[in-house]
């Protein structure tokens, strides 16, 4: 019995979801879009899940669509195939609405090529740390195809209109550094410490309040959609919400104790 296309394991409050086809360089494939959709729907309703970690399984984090089951779908059944097309990219992206709005930080840890799919997802996400040899690309349109998965969405918002029209108009290969140049990495660590830094950054999130992070996260996503007056009043309803929680709590005593506070996400 093959490995499953997607790995799930929850350890001291960090949820943990590792792309497992490394033969195929984590290639997307129907597999594991069901299994992206399953676990994070899981992580995002368990309470002990207070961060998530999206990463890849051996030297790549994703190399985009399974383009070899693409072609031969096409080439065995054309007619079936374009049928079902866009309900098929419709079900991938219920990962990426779960990984929106759920209530704790996700996290994507990067190494070896992200493309297609494989950005999106990060792009998604709501901080990414990669290795320094890491690579980029949204490589869509050299198979003929626009963008999914968000990124004509979360792209322009994170690196500005003209820039994400290069990127996507092109196609071209870009390094960690780059992107971290165009805010799409939020940190670079030497290949050899990516594991020991990415646990570090989740360990750090889960230990944080975890309701105050979620309604964070909320407020800063939905900015974009909302007018000041509108967000103002969301804000202030936020932060009152947060003020009525056990953490708020731990966190004026430890301040005033002069303490590291133990949040407990409650």
């Amino acid at each position: 019995m093959s490995a499953p296309h997607v790995l799930a394991e929850v350890k001291d409050g960090i949820g943990w979801l590792t792309l497992n086809r490394p033969e195929s360089l984590n290639a997307l494939s129907f597999e594991m879009t069901d299994l992206l959709i399953k676990h994070t729907a899981e992580f995002e309703k368990d309470p002990a899940v207070r961060c998530v970690v999206i990463r890849g399984a051996g030297t790549h984090f994703m190399a985009g669509g399974d383009i070899k089951g693409f072609h031969k779908s096409l080439t065995e059944n054309k007619a079936v195939h374009l049928a079902g097309f866009e309900m098929r990219v419709v079900k991938a992206h219920q990962t990426i609405y779960q990984i929106r709005r759920m209530a704790k930080p996700v996290l994507a840890s990067v190494q070896g090529a992200a493309a297609g799919f494989g950005l999106s997802l990060i792009l998604a996400c709501d901080l990414a740390i990669a290795a320094d040899d890491a690579f980029f690309t949204l490589a869509y349109r050299h198979i003929g195809l626009s963008a999914d998965g968000g990124a004509t969405y979360f792209l322009p918002r994170i690196v500005g209109e003209r820039k994400a029209l290069e990127i996507a108009l092109l196609g071209e290969r870009f390094t960690a550094q780059e992107a971290k140049g165009q805010n799409i990495l939020n940190w670079i660590v030497p290949k050899d410490q990516l594991a020991a830094e990415t646990e570090k950054m989740a360990r750090r999130l889960a230990d944080g309040p975890t309701i105050a992070l979620a309604t964070a996260k909320r407020l800063i996503r939905n900015s974009f959609d909302n007018s000041w007056d509108e967000h103002s009043h969301r804000e202030a309803e936020g932060l009152a919400a947060c003020a009525a929680t056990e953490d708020h709590f731990e966190g004026l005593n430890a301040f005033l104790e002069k303490r590291k506070p133990h949040f407990k996400g409650r």
